[in-house]
């Protein structure tokens, strides 16, 4: 019996034959679908993660080969080289700018070490037939590896005989033969050696003005060429002689600068006696300068030994009131003690301007400061074989041949500044009444640039330590160059350095943990 369906009311097969169904997405659109049809379609599977990987060489290249990556490296490339001219100008700029040491040329007389010799130490031969300006010429070469570079020939001259000439050389220093064997010799050593014609009347009668006929003028003026002929590089007067004139000096200059070239240039020194020095300029010759050198004494000349508070009032005279007119030449000038006098030797060595040193007492510290060559004070009775070349060779102290050869290679010692430092002392010597105007520390830098020199002297004969809060813009640690007494190595630290009685010490300075 069929059964009738009701209104309203899904059919029991309505899943079979599709009753009702409506099409969509997920279902069978069709009426008459089979049984095996589903409802729902399932989801398709995923696919699976894939790791990223760079771009091959190949994909690069051809993603770097379009117009804007073209671009890009030319901005970087040109933006590249205008930062590195940009830096390398202000570099150059700062370069510039800042503010360096101007390297003066200097004279050979400026860069010399002058050596004074005496007459009567070089005539005297003994009876081997040693000593004397033969000797002398054999040890020329050792001289001049010392760092000397010019000889000054004391009194090599009568000085009765008036005007200077060529036939006045005196029994004193030898035959004029002998004399110009020792300049022949000299230049050959590359010494240049300077007539000390100091005292002498060069000038002949002169009238109540103190002027000179001109016969004498000439004299004197045809000796200079006498003598400029055979090599002399120069000639040394006083300021107390009758020849230290405007008038003679002009004449002199002209003579001079006949025999003068760049590197043979030929000099007049001076040699200051008086405390003030006579005018060293001719303004009416258009501000000319009459002499090359000034010569002056560190101490004043005495008959005693000058004491340690003499020496330091005579040092700091000195130091405070340097005079830049004329290029300075320093001696040692009067008596001191043995300690003292190399304590003066440091600092003629390190003062700015040219040492000058004396035979037999600065560079030689054995037999009481003189040399074996041609000293007078030696045993006469020793054989002559006992002579060697060694021990005629006059033995200069490893102070001097260091004090030279420093002098030599820093441009500091040789040309730097110069600046007076006024220290104090931390040892209180208040109660010695003896030494109570003696000053502690005497002191001074030489600089050159960022290099530094040192110089410090304890004239007084007590210990002394630098104050530690004394120049607090110098560095701390430097290391010795040389010093009087037991010799002193290595760095230090001028906080702990503390001077010995009569020392002397030279220290370059350098920034703390620069030095090794």
């Amino acid at each position: 019996m069929e059964r009738t369906e009701e209104p309203g009311r899904m059919p029991l097969n309505a899943a079979v034959t599709g009753y009702g169904t409506v099409a969509g997405p997920r279902l069978s659109a069709s009426v008459g679908g089979s049984e095996s049809a589903l409802l729902l379609v399932p989801e398709p599977e995923a696919e699976p993660f894939q790791q990223w990987q760079p771009l091959t060489k190949e994909e690069l290249e051809v993603a770097a080969g379009g117009p804007r990556w073209r671009k890009a490296r030319c901005y970087l490339v040109l933006l590249f080289w205008l930062t590195w001219l940009a830096m390398l100008a202000i570099a150059i700029a700062i370069i510039v700018m800042s503010p360096r040491p101007v390297k003066t040329p200097l004279k050979w007389w400026q860069k010399s070490l002058f050596y004074q010799l005496q007459p009567d130490l070089l005539t005297e031969e003994r009876a081997d037939g040693s000593g004397g300006i033969n000797a002398l010429c054999k040890q020329l070469p050792y001289l001049r590896s010392l760092g000397i570079g010019a000889l000054i020939l004391e009194g090599p001259f009568d000085k009765k005989t008036s005007p200077l000439n060529s036939n006045a050389t005196g029994k004193r220093f030898g035959t004029l033969p002998q004399i110009q064997h020792l300049l022949a010799e000299s230049h050959k050593a590359d010494l240049k050696v300077v007539l000390d014609v100091c005292e002498l009347d060069l000038l002949g009668p002169q009238d109540v003005a103190g002027n000179a006929d001109k016969t004498s003028n000439f004299s004197a003026t045809h000796a200079l060429r006498f003598w400029l002929e055979q090599g002399v590089a120069g000639f040394a007067i006083c300021d107390a002689d009758a020849a230290y004139s405007e008038t003679t000096l002009l004449e002199w200059k002209g003579v001079l600068k006949e025999f003068s070239s760049e590197e043979k240039e030929r000099i007049v020194v001076v040699k200051q006696t008086k405390d003030v020095l006579p005018p060293l300029k001719s303004f009416s010759q258009g501000n000319v300068t009459l002499v090359d050198v000034v010569m002056r004494s560190i101490m004043p000349s005495s008959q005693h030994i000058l004491s340690a508070n003499e020496v330091a009032v005579s040092i700091e005279t000195h130091l405070q009131t340097r005079e830049e007119d004329v290029w300075p030449s320093w001696t040692v000038g009067g008596k001191a003690s043995l300690n003292l006098k190399k304590l003066l030797l440091v600092l003629v060595m390190t003062l700015p301007g040219t040492p000058v040193v004396r035979y037999g007492e600065d560079i030689d510290q054995a037999q009481n400061a003189s040399l074996e060559v041609g000293s007078s004070d030696g045993d006469t009775n020793k054989s002559s074989d006992t002579h060697t070349d060694k021990e005629k060779r006059p033995l200069a102290s490893a102070l001097f041949s260091t004090l030279s050869h420093s002098r030599a290679r820093e441009e500091a010692l040789l040309f730097g500044s110069f600046t007076f430092l006024p220290f104090n002392s931390s040892t209180d010597n208040s109660s010695s009444s003896s030494n109570s105007t003696l000053p502690p520390i005497l002191a001074f830098l030489r600089s050159w640039g960022c290099v530094h020199f040192l110089i410090l002297l304890n004239v007084g004969p007590e210990p002394h330590a630098l104050d530690p809060a004394w120049a607090p813009s110098l560095p701390k640690a430097g290391v010795f160059v040389a010093n009087t007494g037991t010799v002193r190595l290595g760095s230090t630290t001028l906080d702990t350095l503390e001077l010995r009685p009569h020392e002397a010490v030279v220290i370059k300075l350098f920034e703390a943990g620069s030095y090794s």
